[in-house]
């Protein structure tokens, strides 16, 4: 029903204000919900990262401590 003191015209500004802030609500709050989303497969990936060059770096180091003891000299 239109409110009697402001008219038809008054009531559809205020329901399209309220559709077009529920839009801009939701496309807000898309807009977080996406930005979390990759800056967990960010983190993700950066201890995929770090944890791959961890495990190259120590086998690096056990073929070289092996090596090393191969070819040192025997008392």
């Amino acid at each position: 029903m239109a409110n009697e003191n402001n008219g038809v015209f008054s009531d559809l500004f205020i329901a399209f204000g309220t559709l077009a802030q529920n839009i801009a609500d939701t496309l807000g709050n898309g807009v977080t919900t996406a930005t979390s989303v990759v800056q967990t497969c960010l983190d993700l990936c950066a201890t995929i990262v770090t944890t791959t060059a961890n495990t190259a770096i120590q086998l690096i180091q056990g073929v070289s401590t092996a090596v090393t003891s191969a070819i040192s000299p025997k008392k």
